[in-house]
């Protein structure tokens, strides 16, 4: 290690899963860890051994593990007040995860200590000696977390910095000042932090925040600039209330904009998919906006924008996305240019040049005034892109549908739709019954297409969403149908826009067979 080292220490798997909504099996964790120790992180946090019985079993089953770059730790409060260190059962339970670290969190604010701790001010720092030194008799590496370090400064300077002093001098290897409240404001966080850096000396010092303010991110920044060699997070922001600092925005703010050494620089193009990576196993949607790893961030919608990016990249990005494994992406919109066209229709593989692209964006423009969203629905914007171009034949031709819904005094609802449409100059005329007009509908082409392409019966609907777009306008209100499809390999969106749901439907419905068609499924 250099100078320029911060330590990465990752706790997803012990604060991030007390994330409201997320909850992650023992396999969940075990897969998590490994791809944390493939990353480069320096520490992973395990759990809390004793307070349940997947914690216990973490332990047990890491060991197993061959582990390449991280530390296992395990996380535990300070013996209780007046008992004997070595019988404490926080204490034991922390000996028995077997870890060659231990992460010891203790009270820094005087009003933790009389109105939670119930004990004195006195009783509170031999709590802190006493284990920290426990542990290092043991010979664990200890890492101290003075829980609400900041909030107990601002309320008593003198003892908040006592309670990391005796940690210190106790043996500690790294004393964490944390953000626990995360209310802190980053200039704050700066004073404090320096004055502890130059009090504890030769001590390692570490940082770590929540989001509460927003600011858990600048917090860790501003604490590493002014001398902190340790930084703690979650992938993602995952924890408590709205939080913890993201380690995903983290790393590369220090690695790419401060010069730090984080992890290996091979492995900040991995970061991108470790994002992706821990959502999927949390089972939560994934940030698409979030910084450097979010789908969007490197997403250019405004035509102004575009066009100068297509001059230089750098011009409205503040890195080359590939740094962190994402990509530069187009998204075409009313807001667009013509360099938002050319550069989709380079993407898709349609050869369009700049007369032609006016008149797409100009199509687009209307079409979105009319509800469509070309940016959700990407293969519509590809169908567009394509149906402009002098000589494209469609595969197939809609003539005309029907739906109807029967309703009958002790009959259950009944929903009909018959399809006619033309393929290969033959007239194809199906109809279908569904749990309602719009499942009746997508079913009858369905069927209108097998007949021509039974290639096409791979393709599933996944996902279908109407949004109500003018809903001052009651029960005639104009609606937007998005519809997502996959083949098993590939996942696509259309679009459809009306004042009629099952028009809007019909719309995305017919775009996502003929994008089928297009690209594989002929």
């Amino acid at each position: 290690m250099n100078d320029n080292t911060v330590f990465v220490y990752d706790t997803t798997l012990r604060d991030g899963a007390q994330r409201e909504g997320l909850n992650l099996s023992l396999n969940d964790k075990l897969k998590i860890a490994q791809r944390l120790d493939d990353f480069g992180v320096h520490y992973i946090e395990g759990g809390w051994p004793g307070s349940n019985p997947k914690d216990a079993d973490f332990f047990r089953a890491v060991q197993t593990m061959t582990l390449r770059h991280a530390k296992i730790a395990a996380f535990g409060s300070t013996r209780r007040k007046h008992a004997d260190t070595a019988s404490d059962p926080n204490i034991r339970a922390l000996m028995e995860a077997q870890t060659p670290v231990v992460t010891l969190v203790g009270k820094s604010w005087d009003l933790h200590v009389r109105d939670v701790l119930e004990t004195d001010l006195e009783e509170n720092l031999a709590m802190i000696s006493d284990s920290v030194a426990y542990f290092k008799t043991q010979d664990k590496e200890v890492i101290y977390d003075a829980e609400h370090f900041f909030d107990g400064y601002k309320a008593n300077p003198q003892y908040a910095l006592l309670t990391v002093q005796v940690a210190a001098q106790a043996g500690a290897n790294c004393v964490v000042l944390c953000d626990t409240n995360g209310g802190a404001l980053p200039w704050e966080v700066g004073r404090i932090v320096r004055e502890v850096v130059e009090r504890l000396g030769e001590t390692a010092v570490g940082i770590h925040t929540h989001d509460d303010g927003g600011c858990g991110v600048a917090n860790t920044l501003a604490a590493v600039d002014v001398g902190v060699v340790h930084v703690q997070g979650t992938i993602n922001g995952y924890g408590e209330r709205v939080g913890n600092a993201n380690l995903c925005t983290i790393v590369p703010d220090l690695q790419l904009k401060m010069g730090k050494q984080c992890i290996p620089p091979e492995s900040l193009q991995q970061i991108a998919d470790l994002a992706h990576y821990v959502a999927e196993i949390a089972n939560l949607p994934h940030d698409t906006h979030a910084p450097y790893v979010g789908s969007s961030a490197f997403a250019h919608k405004g035509g102004i924008h575009v066009a100068a990016m297509r001059k230089n990249a750098l011009s409205y990005q503040h890195i080359d996305p590939a740094l962190v494994g994402n990509e530069q992406r187009t998204v075409i919109s009313e807001l667009s240019g013509r360099g938002n066209v050319l550069d989709k229709a380079a993407e898709f593989g349609v050869d369009v040049d700049s007369e032609e692209a006016r008149a797409i964006l100009q199509q687009i423009k209307e079409l979105e005034n009319e509800g469509f969203a070309f940016e959700a629905g990407e293969a519509s914007m590809s169908l567009l892109l394509r149906r402009m171009k002098a000589g494209y034949k469609r595969p197939f031709e809609m003539l005309d549908f029907t739906t109807w819904i029967s309703v009958r005094e002790g009959v259950p609802m009944v929903s009909d739709a018959s399809v006619k449409i033309r393929i290969d100059g033959e007239v194809i005329h199906t109809a279908s019954e569904g749990n309602g007009p719009v499942n009746a509908l997508s079913l009858a082409l369905r069927k209108a297409l097998f007949t021509k392409y039974p290639q096409l019966q791979s393709i599933h609907l996944t996902d279908y969403k109407v949004r109500i777009l003018d809903g001052a306008n009651g029960t005639g209100a104009r609606v937007r149908v998005l519809i997502d499809f996959e083949d098993g390999d590939r996942r696509w969106s259309t679009v459809g826009a009306s004042t009629n749901i099952i028009e809007a439907s019909w719309h995305a419905l017919v775009d996502s067979y003929e994008y089928a068609l297009l690209n594989g499924k002929s």
